[in-house]
């Protein structure tokens, strides 16, 4: 009787229509040597002022250059900031867009670390929301994608959303976190950006170390991923891992850590743009070692180079 119900409620969560089989649209692959050279900005290019922390960039290009909505931490309460800049690296806030509001699904910690798109002509951004236990993704304060069921690889958490266009598709990135706090990375599908289909072969990257925060981006025949790895001191480092299809990755070897004092414990949230045959990246540093925050956080700059051998660590 039990193994008949266990049969049954997975034959009910594989027809309900949230989760598929599927990749995005398969690139051609380029030279498996292709790789990249890291080279930082020596200083940030948001200091965090009075916030405890400020994170989580995500970055588009705009007519005038680009405008970044990124996070705020306060000691209690994440908010999102819009901030302009004309080069990538002087920015100008103009204020709050986005906060939690207490009275609501997103409780009272976080309408934040987001991942904004333009797309059409508009830019849309998803963004974590929700008491901090049990954190979703939201779109115009609306939740479109939750935690998994019951022993499900994201039953407690879903959150660091990176959508990006492949094709006629929206994709979404993001970590999912189990009942016992280990971080993998899964991906999400969607026609309209507001329905999505998680895909049934989730998690689609693992590693020794939690991970989270991915950065997706597609160049020279690949896709590629930058993501955080969460050590077990809790320092932070970037990593890089390859892919033709979004859905099986390579994992590359080297990591990239913080150069600065600044970022010297933690280098995360990495925010890409492709420029060309590089690709700009915004980060977010720390000098204090903790896992999700209170790090003395500030946002850096940084560009990969295109390098056809073995990442440098």
């Amino acid at each position: 009787m039990k193994a008949a119900l266990l049969a049954g409620a997975a034959l009910l969560l594989a027809g309900c229509g949230r989760y598929g089989d599927f990749t995005l649209p398969i690139l051609s692959g380029g030279n498996e040597r292709a790789t990249y050279t890291w080279e930082e900005r020596p200083g940030p290019v948001i200091e965090r002022g009075a916030a405890r922390d400020v994170l989580n960039p995500s970055v588009v290009r705009t007519p005038h250059g680009f405008t970044n909505y990124y996070s705020t931490f306060d000691g209690r309460t994440w908010r999102t900031r819009v901030a302009e800049s004309p080069d990538g690296i002087t920015w100008h806030d103009t204020g709050v867009v986005i906060e939690p509001h207490p009275s609501t699904w997103e409780a009272a910690y976080i309408a934040a670390n987001g991942s904004a798109l333009a797309d059409g002509g508009t830019v849309r951004y998803w963004y974590e929301a929700g008491p901090r236990d049990h954190l979703s993704i939201a779109l115009d304060g609306k939740p479109v994608l939750e935690p998994g069921p019951w022993q499900s690889w994201d039953e407690r958490d879903v959150a660091d959303p990176d959508v990006i266009r492949a094709g006629s598709e929206l994709y979404l990135y993001y970590l999912g976190q189990d009942r016992g706090a280990r971080q993998r990375i899964g991906v999400a599908r969607s026609h309209d950006g507001v329905h999505w289909e998680k895909l049934r072969a989730n998690p689609v990257l693992d590693d020794e170390d939690n991970i989270g925060e991915p950065a997706v981006w597609q160049d020279r025949g690949f896709y590629w991923m930058l993501y955080t790895a969460r050590l077990r001191d809790e320092q932070r480092r970037l990593r890089l891992a390859r892919s033709i299809d979004g859905v099986h990755w390579t994992k590359l070897p080297g990591e990239l850590a913080g150069a600065q004092a600044w970022d010297s414990k933690v280098i995360c949230d990495a925010a890409v743009v492709v420029d060309g045959g590089r690709v700009l990246v915004w980060f977010g540093g720390g000098d204090v070692a903790r896992p999700d925050e209170n790090i003395q956080g500030q946002i850096g700059y940084g560009v990969l180079q295109p390098h056809s051998a073995t990442l440098e660590k």
